[in-house]
């Protein structure tokens, strides 16, 4: 029966577990329930990890779409993040929705990693205070993008990472 309870209380913890930024272990006082939609701040002022993403306006078929993604600190103290679910991995995972200007959901078709939790230590990244990481993926290596279009991008990976990103971003895909 003791045993019984042990393993219960080790699947209840890691059950509740999950992956987000952190401020020097410590947990963010504001949580990671702000959705991008809802957060509505100055981004210079901006206290807690947040990213952007930019892409080229207008994306030649046979070119690389290459999604550039940073990662801010604001604060005054190191910040972590946990790297699943953003481009600073390889893509295993789907954490954007990109869509094209009639609302069709382009096809992801990379692949998908079944996760461990907690996540491990060297699975978060280190950001310094006042600083910047930015990473970019060619977004052809996970999406089904093959029709000449304007397509826009949301980033839908802030509950794994707990980053926010405030703006969707667009791009033309032209012949």
């Amino acid at each position: 029966m003791k045993n019984y309870s042990i393993l219960l209380a080790t699947a209840a913890v890691l059950a509740l577990s999950s992956c987000g930024m952190s401020n020097n272990g410590a947990q963010n006082s504001t949580g990671a329930a702000n959705s991008a939609a809802t957060a509505v701040v100055d981004s210079t002022t901006e206290k807690r990890l947040f990213a952007k993403m930019s892409v080229k306006d207008t994306v030649k078929v046979g070119e690389l779409i290459e999604l550039k993604f940073t990662v801010y600190n604001n604060a005054d103290t190191i910040q972590h993040f946990c790297k699943w679910h953003t481009p600073f991995e390889p893509l295993i995972s789907k954490y954007l929705d990109v869509k094209s200007a009639s609302g069709e959901e382009v096809n992801y078709k990379g692949a998908m990693a079944k996760r461990m939790m907690p996540p491990p230590a060297d699975s978060y990244m280190a950001v310094n205070p006042k600083d910047s990481l930015s990473t970019t993926v060619d977004l052809l290596k996970g999406y089904d993008i093959n029709k000449p279009a304007k397509y826009t991008i949301t980033y839908v990976g802030q509950n794994m990472s707990g980053l926010i990103v405030k703006d969707s971003i667009s791009f033309i895909y032209a012949k």
